[in-house]
C-alpha cells in the first residue's frame, strides 16, 4: 500500500502548485454516555435514549442490529458492562494493560504480538514471507524449504523491519481543531497538516523521554475524533522459525478466504535490544495448551486496515458501481501479466521474489470481489439505509442536530461528480504503487516530486524522506517491466482518449508497447542504483526519456487527483458532521472505522452453516491429509517432513478454528486469547461470507480463521524438532523463563 507517498504527492504537491500558481436483532445501538462537549461535538442537554428513533417508517422488514457498526473496539473505548454481561470478562486497567502492551504492529501492513518473556514474536507466515526472503542467501531457497534457529546466535535480523507497540493513547481533537502547533509553524493551513505537524510536536516531546518513541495522530469517525498513538518502535527483528511455503500456505489461491481450512500460517521472530540481547519485555501472552472450546469468548487483538461502516448509502453505490469495479479490472490485468510471466521464467521470478507479489494481486482480487458481492446484496444496502434512516430521523427530533441532516443530501450529490471522475482515477490506481505499478514511472514520480521540492526550498527532512522512499522501489525483470508499463499507458489512453493532446504528444506516431520497449532499453530508471544517482545530480534536468513522458503525465495525475481530493474533502467533512452528530446520540457505544491502529475485538468460537450442513469449528491435521492426497497440484502439495511424519505425530490434533471476532485486512498475525489473555491461536484469513464485513458487521456465518495453538504446538515438536522454541512457548524451560524482577523494556 502506497498511502504516505500517494497522499503526499497528490496532495502537497498539488497545493504547493495551487499556491504558486449485543440484543435482539431489532435493537438499535445501545445509547452510551455522550462525551463531554467541545468545539467538535454539539453541546446540548439531550435525552438520547428518548429521541432514537429505532424502526423508520419505510424499512418495517428490515432489522438493525445492535453490532452493525462492528466490535473493533479502540482501547480507550472498550465497552467494559458488554465485555462483563456478554461474556463474565472484567476489562479492568490491568487486564487492558496486558491485552495493549503484548499485542504489535507488525511492519508496514499486519499485527502481531509477544509471546515469550525473552521478546519472542508470533504473526503468521504470510505476513513474514518479505522478511523470509530477505534473510534467505545466495545457496538458500529458506521460503521453499523453511528455517529453523537451533540457537540465539542463528537467528537472523532482517533488514528493514520494525515492529511497534502502543504504550499511550490521547485523545488530541482540540488540538487539531484549533491547530495548537508551534507559532512560526507554515503547516496549519488545512487539517492535515495541522495533523502533520502535531504528530512532529509530540514526537520530539516523547523522544526525550525514550528515543524509540514515535507519536502518529489518527483520525476517527470521519474527523470527529483524533487520537495520538504513541508507539514504542523495536527495529532489530530476528527470524526464528517459518515453516515452508508449501505448508505455511496450504491450499494456495484456491483455499483463500475459504473454509474448512488447513493451512500452518505461523511464523516465529524475535525483538532486541541495542546491546543485542534479547528483549524482555514487560508484558506478554502465555499459552493456553489445551486451546479453546466451542462457545468460549475469545478476544483478537490486532490492527485492522481499513472498513467503510459509517459511510452513506449513495457512497456504497459509488463503490459497488464504479470503484470495486474498476479497481477489479486493473487488479485481474496485473494478475495475468506476472502470472504468464512467472510460468514462463520461474527462476528469474523466484530471484526477484514475484511470487509475493503475485499473491498479493490474488489475495488483493478475492477481497475485492467478496466486498462487491456484499454491495449488490439488497438487504446489506436496505440493512445501511436504515440505519441512515433511523439517524437522520433521530437527528430531526433535535434542534441543534438539525443542521446536519442536510449533509446527507450533499454527499449524495457529490458522487455524481466522482462517477465523472471514476474512468480518469482509474487509469492511475497503480500510479507509483511500488508493489504493481511500473518501476520506471513510480521512480519517475519520485524523481518529479524530489526536484519539485528540492527547487522550491523545501525542508531537507522532507526531501530525504521522498529520497528514501525511493529506495524502497525495487528491481524487476524487463520483460515484466515493459508488460506492466505498456498496461499502464494503455490505461491511460482509454481513460482520456486517443485524441487527447497529452496523449498524442505521449504516444507521437507510435504505440503504448513501443513507447514502453523504448524506455525499458533506454531508461536509466530500469536500475535502482542509476536511477538515485540521477535523483541525487538532478533527475529533471537529465536526458533520460523518461522525462518529457512525467512531464506530460504529472499534470493529468495532478489535475485529476486535485479534482479527485476536493470531492473526497468536502465529502469527509460532511461525513464529519454525521460523525459528531452520531456521537451526541450514540456517545462512544459505535466503534470508529479501522486505521490501522490497535483494537480489540470479541467473539465466540463457533462454527457456521455452509452448503446445507454446517462447518466445523476446528479442523485438523487428518483434513490436510485428505486434502493433500485427494487433490493434485502445487495448492496442495507438502513438505517433506509432513509427508513422511513421525508415528508421534497426532493427526486428530485441532490445526485450524474459527470464531465470530470482527477482523478486517491488517488482523493478520493477530493473537487471538482467551477471557484469561492466554493465547488460543493466530489470526490468518477471513472466509467469504466475512468479506462484506467491510461495510456491515454480521456474525451469522463471517468468521475469522485462526491457526490453533495445539496444531502449532504439534508441528513444532513433532515435525520440525524446535525443542528450543516449544519449551520457551510452553514455559517448560527453566533457561528462558525471565523473572519479572528482571525486567528491561
Amino acid at each position: 500500500m502506497r498511502s504516505l507517498f500517494f497522499w503526499a504527492f497528490s496532495v502537497v504537491l498539488t497545493g504547493l502548485l495551487l499556491v504558486a500558481g449485543c440484543g435482539t436483532p431489532r435493537q438499535t445501538v445501545t445509547v452510551a454516555e455522550r462525551p463531554p462537549a467541545s468545539e467538535d461535538t454539539v453541546s446540548m442537554t439531550v435525552d438520547t435514549a428518548a429521541n432514537a428513533v429505532p424502526i423508520p417508517q419505510g424499512y418495517d422488514t428490515v432489522q438493525v442490529g445492535r453490532f452493525d457498526r462492528g466490535k473493533l473496539w479502540p482501547f480507550d473505548q472498550v465497552p467494559a458492562d458488554y465485555f462483563e454481561s456478554a461474556y463474565g470478562v472484567t476489562p479492568d486497567s490491568q487486564w487492558l494493560s496486558k491485552a495493549q502492551r503484548a499485542a504489535l504492529r507488525f511492519g508496514d501492513g499486519c499485527s502481531a504480538s509477544f509471546v515469550s518473556g525473552r521478546g519472542l514474536i508470533m504473526t503468521n507466515h504470510h505476513c513474514a514471507r518479505d522478511a523470509i526472503e530477505k534473510v534467505s542467501r545466495r545457496t538458500e531457497s529458506l521460503m521453499e524449504n523453511g528455517f529453523l534457529a537451533d540457537s540465539l546466535g542463528q537467528e537472523r535480523r532482517v533488514p528493514d523491519l520494525h515492529v511497534d507497540q502502543l504504550v499511550k493513547i490521547e485523545d488530541v481533537t482540540r488540538r487539531v481543531k484549533r491547530g495548537m502547533i508551534p507559532s512560526g509553524d507554515t503547516r496549519g493551513g488545512t487539517e492535515q497538516q495541522r495533523i502533520g505537524a502535531l504528530e512532529d510536536v509530540l514526537t520530539e516531546e516523547a523522544k526525550k523521554r525514550n528515543e524509540a518513541l514515535r507519536v502518529e495522530v489518527a483520525s476517527l469517525y470521519n474527523g470527529a475524533k483524533y487520537s495520538a498513538y504513541t508507539y514504542r518502535r523495536y527495529d532489530d527483528v530476528r527470524l526464528v522459525m517459518a515453516p515452508e511455503l508449501q505448508a505455511g500456505y496450504f491450499g494456495g489461491e484456491a483455499d483463500n478466504f475459504t473454509y474448512p481450512r488447513y493451512s500452518f500460517d505461523v511464523a516465529f521472530l524475535r525483538a532486541y535490544t541495542d546491546d543485542g540481547t534479547p528483549l524482555q519485555p514487560s508484558q506478554y501472552f502465555s499459552w493456553d495448551l489445551e486451546g479453546a472450546e466451542v462457545g468460549e469468548p475469545v478476544f483478537a487483538v490486532g490492527n485492522p486496515g481499513s472498513t467503510s461502516r459509517l459511510k452513506m448509502v449513495s457512497q456504497l453505490e459509488y463503490e459497488r458501481d464504479y470503484h470495486l469495479p474498476n479497481r477489479l479490472e486493473v487488479f485481474e490485468t496485473r494478475q495475468s501479466l506476472f502470472q504468464s510471466y512467472i510460468a514462463n521464467n520461474p527462476e528469474t521470478a523466484a530471484e526477484y521474489g514475484l511470487r509475493n507479489t503475485f499473491f498479493s494481486i490474488g489475495n488483493t482480487i478475492k477481497s475485492l470481489k467478496g466486498q462487491l458481492r456484499g454491495l449488490q446484496d439488497p438487504y446489506l444496502m436496505a440493512r445501511r439505509g436504515k440505519a441512515i434512516r433511523s439517524l437522520v430521523d433521530s437527528m430531526t427530533k433535535i434542534d441543534s442536530l438539525q443542521q446536519y441532516t442536510r449533509a446527507v443530501g450533499e454527499i449524495e450529490r457529490l458522487q455524481q461528480s466522482k462517477r465523472i471522475l471514476a474512468s480518469k482515477q482509474k487509469a492511475f490506481f497503480t500510479f507509483a504503487n511500488l508493489q504493481i505499478g511500473s518501476r520506471i514511472l513510480t521512480r519517475a514520480v519520485h524523481g518529479y516530486y524530489h526536484d519539485f521540492l528540492r527547487t522550491r526550498g523545501a525542508q531537507p527532512d522532507r526531501i530525504q524522506d521522498i529520497r528514501d522512499d525511493a529506495e524502497q522501489i525495487e528491481n524487476w525483470p524487463e520483460d515484466l517491466e515493459a508488460s506492466v508499463l505498456a498496461a499502464q499507458i494503455k490505461e491511460l489512453r482509454t481513460a482520456f482518449g486517443a485524441d487527447h493532446p497529452t496523449i498524442q504528444r505521449l504516444l507521437r506516431d507510435g504505440s503504448p508497447d513501443s513507447l514502453a520497449t523504448r524506455l525499458v532499453e533506454k531508461s536509466a530508471l530500469m536500475d535502482s542504483t542509476s536511477f538515485l544517482k540521477l535523483l541525487d545530480e538532478g533527475y529533471l534536468k537529465s536526458n533520460d526519456p523518461s522525462v518529457p513522458v512525467i512531464e506530460a503525465l504529472a499534470p493529468l495525475f495532478l489535475n485529476t487527483n486535485r479534482q479527485m481530493e476536493d470531492i473526497r474533502s468536502t465529502e469527509n467533512n460532511m461525513n464529519g458532521r454525521l460523525s459528531k452528530a452520531r456521537r451526541v446520540l450514540y456517545g462512544e457505544a459505535v466503534p470508529p472505522d479501522a486505521s490501522f491502529t490497535l483494537r480489540i475485538s470479541d467473539g465466540v468460537v463457533k462454527g457456521y452453516p455452509y452448503n446445507g450442513s454446517t462447518a466445523p469449528p476446528f479442523t485438523n491435521f487428518y483434513g490436510m491429509y485428505d486434502r493433500y492426497y485427494s487433490h493434485a497440484g502445487d495448492d496442495w502439495s507438502l513438505p517433506d517432513r509432513w509427508i513422511s511424519s513421525p508415528d508421534s505425530f497426532d493427526l486428530g490434533t485441532p490445526l485450524n478454528l474459527v470464531s465470530t471476532n470482527d477482523i478486517s485486512g491488517g488482523n493478520s498475525g493477530s493473537p487471538l486469547l482467551n477471557a484469561d489473555l492466554e493465547v488460543v491461536g493466530v489470526v490468518f484469513d477471513s472466509n467469504m461470507e466475512a468479506l462484506p464485513n467491510e461495510y456491515l458487521y454480521r456474525s451469522h456465518s463471517a468468521r475469522a480463521i485462526s491457526v490453533d495453538v495445539r496444531g502449532i504446538v504439534e508441528a513444532l515438536r513433532d515435525l520440525y524438532g524446535a525443542d528450543r522454541l516449544v519449551d520457551e512457548i510452553t514455559g517448560t524451560s527453566a533457561s528462558e523463563q525471565v523473572s519479572s524482577a528482571t525486567v528491561r523494556e
